[in-house]
């Protein structure tokens, strides 16, 4: 059984400002800007915890070349740190700091490899999906670090670390914790979330940084929204009576914006409502880069509720 971190680790304001430091750097160098660099940097932190095959983490860039990979899978020396012999045998590794050395343990070496990579099909938007799809070959990968740069560069800093609670708090709503419960509607299966129970028309949420990555009907859910937050997790929102206006596929949101609101939607086709009470079903579902895993809302939903609270 594969354990998963789900949440990630949250960072200093030092460890941010050096990281920015980095990507600005890499952006000087290269002309491509530092939100893609951000981007694969926070989508590799993300997966790292469940790439149990790769050391942990112990400088500032996530990015990870195996010994193979950095060196040339020929090269008889798997530290190699010299340009020109693991270029002869076909390693990756650059020197991106000008000391004369391609360190796989030095942050700028690191960054400057993957930049050289990207740099070969260009600083365009349309050129780094393209060098992302050859690096990865997933769509979800690639949608996911795109989206990423999306955010960074509408906050334009890497501390987005807030949550909200979906619903107002002043708002009359009782959370019930139903994951993992059997659910027979469509088939047998488990309920993969938390169910908020509200009045129609209760203003739903988004409770992180991120981008809207689906939005219409599901049979299952009826009217929902799907965003896709700085940690590769997937949050799902269903059963809502209308969306918000102006959100939409791509809309990018912060903890607090209203998507949508509390309904009845789902368990038929097109427009169906009304066969269960009105709630707002509230899912997460973890990236790990090869697969995607739901886990228990609940804890989480908990948290940012007393957090919100202990603001007012």
């Amino acid at each position: 059984m594969i354990t998963i971190n789900v949440y990630a680790e949250e960072n200093s304001k030092t460890e941010l400002e050096e990281r920015m430091l980095l990507y600005k750097k890499m952006e000087t160098l290269t002309q491509i800007k530092w939100y893609y660099f951000a981007a694969v940097d926070q989508y590799e932190r993300n997966v790292r915890h469940s790439k149990k095959e790769i050391p942990e983490q112990t400088g500032q860039i996530a990015i990870y070349y195996s010994p193979e990979e950095w060196a040339g899978r020929l090269n008889p020396n798997k530290k190699d740190n010299n340009p020109l012999t693991i270029g002869l045998f076909g390693g990756v590794g650059q020197d991106g700091n000008g000391d004369g050395k391609a360190d796989q343990n030095d942050d700028e070496d690191v960054l400057y490899t993957f930049a050289t990579h990207l740099q070969r099909y260009g600083s365009h938007e349309d050129d780094i999906k393209i060098g992302l799809w050859d690096y990865y070959k997933r769509d979800l990968t690639v949608r996911t670090i795109l989206g990423h740069a999306k955010v960074f560069k509408e906050f334009n800093t890497l501390d987005l670390n807030e949550h909200a609670f979906p619903l107002p708090l002043q708002a009359n709503y009782t959370i019930k914790n139903s994951w993992g419960a059997r659910r027979g509607w469509g088939g047998l299966r488990i309920h993969e979330g938390s169910d908020i129970f509200a009045d129609y028309g209760v203003p739903v949420r988004a409770t992180t940084y991120g981008i809207v990555e689906v939005i219409g009907w599901n049979r299952f859910g009826g009217w929902r929204v799907g965003i896709r937050d700085l940690n590769n997790t997937y949050h799902y929102y269903a059963h809502l009576s209308r969306f918000e206006e102006g959100v939409e596929k791509d809309t990018i949101v912060k903890p607090g914006d209203s998507i949508g609101y509390v309904g009845s939607s789902g368990y038929g086709p097109k427009g169906t409502a009304g066969k269960f009470p009105p709630h707002l079903h509230y899912g997460m579902y973890k990236y790990t880069g090869s697969s995607e895993w739901s886990f228990d809302p609940y804890p989480k939903l908990k948290a940012w509720e007393r957090q919100e609270r202990s603001k007012k």
